[in-house]
């Protein structure tokens, strides 16, 4: 019962300690001023161009992509009550403050519409969501192809939207240079995702059941 209780306090220390300099450092990440402009300020000035580029993927692809809507729509709604959700129970099991948790919910929506996300919310920390945002697509673009492999997804579409639903943009890039096939239903999840979670965060109640699992 010791081992555990000093294993469980060691996790905690180490997400608090983690999260203390993630907010040292991402005060500089996203500056929003034009006159000292960080990595994110200059990440978001390319987002419009890249939006725009899936958009021709899509259109290619069109029919496949009305073959499929009710898949579709149904696993990246799926998907983003999940990361919601899950992100807040994680955040208060590991003993992170409100405000943090609340700051990361968004880590699985493009950055954009995850600092309109968090604006909802009071007291959160936009620069940290930005940079939780942006390791999440890091991690997801590094593993996520290793993992769906492992656990036997062969499909494009399965693959595409399991990638733009828990790694965005960054995720997108790293399985389209491979599996350009993938782009249109990763660009399709990439999108709703953002748009679901505005919807599901813009709902009193559902904001307030965020809240209360946060603690």
């Amino acid at each position: 019962m010791l081992f555990f209780l000093l294993m469980a306090f060691q996790y905690q220390y180490f997400f608090c300690v983690f999260f203390s300099l993630l907010m040292l450092f991402t005060g500089h990440y996203l500056t929003k001023a034009a006159s000292d402009p960080g990595a994110g300020d200059i990440l978001m000035g390319f987002l419009g161009s890249v939006i725009l580029s899936f958009a021709f993927s899509m259109f290619k692809q069109r029919k496949l992509v009305k073959r499929h809507a009710a898949e579709i729509f149904t696993s990246v709604i799926i998907s983003t009550v999940f990361s919601l959700y899950s992100t807040a129970l994680v955040g208060r099991l590991v003993g992170l403050e409100q405000s943090l948790t609340v700051s990361i919910l968004p880590r699985c929506i493009t950055v954009a519409l995850a600092l309109s996300i968090v604006s909802l919310f009071e007291g959160t920390n936009p620069s940290l969501t930005a940079a939780v945002v942006v390791v999440t697509g890091l991690v997801g673009a590094n593993f996520v192809q290793a993992t769906l492999d492992k656990l036997g997804f062969r499909d494009p579409i399965a693959r595409g939207i399991a990638t733009a639903s828990s790694a965005h943009g960054l995720g997108t890039a790293a399985l389209s240079a491979k599996e350009p096939e993938a782009l249109p239903f990763c660009a399709i999840a990439y999108a709703l995702n953002g748009i679901f979670g505005s919807i599901l965060c813009s709902i009193p109640a559902v904001r307030q059941s965020l809240l209360a699992l946060v603690g």
